[in-house]
């Protein structure tokens, strides 16, 4: 292990981390909040550690697959404890394993919440709580080197680490160019749904917070009604830009250069499409006189199902209340998630799809043993390694998913409870069934249960193996 790259790579993100908290200082100056000077012993902090980490100068600057993932896990447990400070210095959430949950739950883009009551929160700690989404939506490291080279020009180990989905690639010749390109497509989409929030009359603060949230699809809302407060046109411009942002950013760099022919070959999209579709047709058929209409059903259908696969978690009505069929449904989309290369969590459309035509295979092989069959996916070849990489993953999540309802079972709650609190925060969508449901929270659970929750949330947002090589002894052995 290259100890002083990482150190280094980490000190870039404190530097961060300390600019980033300007934005709410700026916030608390405006309104005037006492609140703001937690934020001012936690730059300090930031500086007076990361400065010197930056200095460090490895010997060898070549960033390999251990440290870049080693640098990605350990730099997102950095974020969410420094992140934390805020919250608990100000005391306006007390105890200090519950700002960490928060602050987690918003870097990771989960949206789970442990507040009963988010309208307490002076609007500096508003704006930074949906702030983190934001930042996490993409990934801190992401941004880190769209402005800044990083061990020695080869960062592709740290977008592959940080990027969701089962195989990473750049657009452009260089990673540093690709980061860019995929910030100025988040950064485009952010600026365009606030503008189109502010032409529905939404308030500039609640526009800008409930885009954050949007794009880094967390749903954390500043209202304790989440969405369901403001009117049906600020709904819908919410629900096409939660599937806007579920969809991956590769599709909108090709939809720019003009190559309409690869976004209609794309199987993942058209996967995507078909199952938000039906999905939307089937609970609408299901809940039209639970509304009293269908365009209403339609209208609440078409949220719901945007805010849970794109893994957003913003709500306009309790589908805790909804028949069993439709929160089965519901709860099936927190699984699949949105697309590999968004901002969505959960399993990932694509690696659905893999898992799909690599069963086929099998299948296909059983019946004719001699055949040899290649799994294709928009008309290029995947290769071995990627469907066991993919398999190696699906038997960790099992495993993690497995081994978090057993913990939290411990604290007494329903099964229907401790199966979706995990899969809300293991996929990154936030709320879930009867206790987390979207008019619940997670504020009752244990302080074992909530460091469960606050592992899965990191482990679900970095996709598994960067935060497991950490328990792993060859990790941390010298090069």
């Amino acid at each position: 292990m290259n100890f002083k790259l990482v150190f280094k790579l980490n000190g870039y993100i404190l530097l961060f981390d300390a600019i980033a908290m300007l934005l709410p200082g700026l916030v608390a100056l405006c309104y005037q909040e006492r609140a703001g000077f937690a934020f001012l012993p936690v730059i300090l902090l930031c500086l007076a550690v990361g400065i010197p980490l930056i200095c460090l100068r490895p010997k060898n600057k070549e960033l390999y697959a251990r440290e870049g993932l080693a640098t990605v896990a350990i730099a997102w447990v950095i974020m969410s404890i420094i992140g934390a400070l805020p919250f608990f210095f100000s005391r306006e959430i007390p105890n200090f394993v519950d700002c960490i949950f928060e602050t987690a739950s918003g870097f990771t883009t989960t949206g789970a919440t442990i507040l009963r009551d988010v309208e307490k929160l002076s609007h500096c700690m508003l704006f930074w709580r949906s702030f983190t989404h934001w930042i996490g939506g993409m990934g801190v490291l992401m941004f880190v080197m769209a402005i800044a080279p990083l061990a020695g020009g080869n960062n592709m180990q740290l977008m592959r680490a940080e990027s969701p989905g089962p195989k990473v690639e750049k657009i452009l010749p260089k990673a540093g160019m690709t980061a860019k390109a995929l910030y100025g497509i988040y950064i485009g989409l952010t600026v365009l749904q606030i503008v189109f929030l502010l032409i529905g009359r939404m308030p500039l603060f609640d526009a800008v917070t409930t885009a954050f949230g949007t794009a880094g699809t967390g749903g954390f809302g500043i209202r304790n009604t989440s969405i369901g407060g403001y009117g049906e046109y600020i709904q819908g411009v919410v629900t096409v830009f939660m599937l806007l942002f579920s969809v991956n950013f590769t599709i909108y760099f090709l939809l720019i250069a003009g190559k309409f022919k690869s976004i209609w070959k794309n199987e993942e999209l058209r996967m995507f499409a078909v199952v938000v579709i039906t999905s939307i047709l089937f609970i609408t058929l299901n809940n039209f006189k639970l509304f009293g209409g269908f365009f209403e059903a339609l209208h609440h259908s078409a949220f719901t199902v945007a805010s849970i696969i794109s893994t957003s978690g913003f709500s306009t009505v309790d589908f805790n209340l909804w028949p069993a069929f439709s929160k089965t449904i519901l709860v099936l989309l927190m699984f699949i998630g949105a697309c590999a290369g968004s901002t969505g969590g959960g399993i990932k459309v694509s690696r659905i799809l893999i898992l799909l035509k690599s069963l086929s295979r099998e299948f296909m092989t059983l019946i004719h043993p001699r055949s040899v069959k290649t799994i294709n996916v928009s008309g290029k070849k995947v290769d071995d390694d990627t469907v066991k990489h993919i398999n190696a993953f699906m038997m960790c999540y099992v495993l993690i998913f497995a081994a978090s309802v057993i913990l939290i079972s411990l604290d007494g709650y329903s099964f229907e409870t401790n199966v979706t609190a995990v899969a809300a925060t293991l996929n990154n969508v936030g709320p879930g069934l009867d206790v987390v449901g979207p008019a619940g929270n997670f504020a009752d659970f244990s302080i074992l249960s909530k460091i469960v929750f606050i592992i899965n949330m990191i482990c679900g947002r970095l996709e598994l193996f960067p935060v497991i090589i950490l328990f792993l002894p060859q990790t941390w052995k010298k090069n």
